[in-house]
């Protein structure tokens, strides 16, 4: 880890020409939200604005946040508040007002993800329909990369024709097909909880691991990761559905199948572009699956936050049944114009993990 104090010295001196030669995909990017603003008004959603500073950023348990401090200016002391992960959970208390259909173009933030594909500072589009399922909602979401994005998309060498249908797998049949028949559901215990031994085994008898020290969840995203995702979204894209229980922590489970959540996951040139849920409207369900979720942070990473009480409280005031999707605007803008990139398709990149 670098002293800080050596970052000035070691880091390129900012020069105009690097953001002059980005300006074509810049102003894309620009008419890219403006097109988005049109598709969304025009279908009657309502275009809204949550806080960024919140005592609870989210609740995913492998998502680590930026933390900030609030000190009063009447001398009342001081507490803790953190950049959000997602608008999501503020959206919802929306959605229980009774808001209707509404989306949000929202900054947010991740602390420590930085790839070609990542930037702790980035911007999700949400949006949220009541009284729509998931089949509803990866029918918008066609018409909507249909809308903004050329028909044919590429990214990394793999290309997608997003005039064909979008193809819609679920998460057991992706495992079966290029993971030597793994029957990933089957690796779940009666509660829907992962088992570790199962998937071992079951891992083992596909020729596929398992390594040294990998329980159920490790095991999973590595046979995902490795085997599932780089076959997913090339020449169409792919819409993955269904995902096991221990997987979708804020989306209601397939009441055909409890094994599985009613959640997918978009890819699109090989991008992961969004993820969306069917949502979880029990409140006393949600309460529990936050109790877990923060204890578990805590054993794995010995930091965290609270459970957002503000959320759950308006939970319990009854949600209506809805259909909300996150989707990576900037990856978006990468699809647009064809950056290999996520620095390419941001105004001013912060160093080191973006272009200057």
């Amino acid at each position: 880890m670098p002293d800080p104090a050596d970052l000035p010295s070691a880091r390129p001196a900012w020069h105009p020409e690097s953001l002059a030669a980005r300006m074509p995909a810049l102003r894309r990017r620009a008419h890219l939200l403006a097109e988005t603003r049109a598709f969304f008004t025009a279908r009657g959603y309502c275009e809204v604005e949550t806080p960024a500073l919140v005592p609870a950023p989210g609740m995913e348990v492998h998502l680590a946040a930026f933390r900030s401090e609030f000190r009063s200016m009447l001398g009342e002391g001081s507490y803790p508040l953190w950049l959000r992960t997602s608008p999501e959970l503020a959206i919802k208390r929306l959605l229980v007002a009774g808001a209707g259909p509404v989306f949000e173009i929202a900054r947010v933030w991740r602390n420590g993800e930085v790839s070609e594909r990542h930037s702790p500072e980035f911007t999700m589009l949400e949006w949220y329909r009541p009284g729509a399922d998931l089949s509803a909602l990866m029918e918008e979401t066609e018409a909507y990369l249909r809308t903004v994005l050329p028909s044919r998309v590429a990214h990394a060498g793999v290309e997608t024709e997003l005039t064909l249908p979008f193809e819609r797998l679920t998460v057991a049949e992706a495992f079966r097909r290029h993971c030597n028949g793994l029957d990933i559901l089957a690796t779940l215990g009666p509660e829907g909880a992962g088992d570790d031994a199962a998937l071992q085994a079951a891992a083992r008898a596909a020729g596929l691991g398992p390594r040294q020290g990998e329980g159920w969840e490790d095991l999973f995203f590595r046979l995902l990761l490795e085997h599932v995702e780089p076959k997913l979204g090339r020449d169409r894209a792919t819409f993955l559905t269904h995902w096991p229980a221990p997987q979708a922590a804020l989306a209601r489970r397939d009441p055909t199948d409890p094994r599985a959540a009613l959640r997918f996951e978009l890819f699109v040139a090989g991008l992961e572009l969004a993820n969306a849920f069917d949502e979880l409207t029990d409140a006393a369900e949600q309460a529990e699956r936050f109790t877990r979720d923060v204890a578990e942070r805590h054993r794995l990473y010995g930091e965290g936050w609270p459970v957002d009480r503000d959320f759950l409280d308006a939970l319990a005031q009854g949600m209506p049944p809805t259909a909300g999707i996150a989707l990576g605007f900037d990856r978006l803008a990468m699809l647009a114009v064809g950056a290999e990139s996520i620095a390419e398709t941001l105004w001013l990149g912060r160093w080191p993990f973006a272009l200057r």
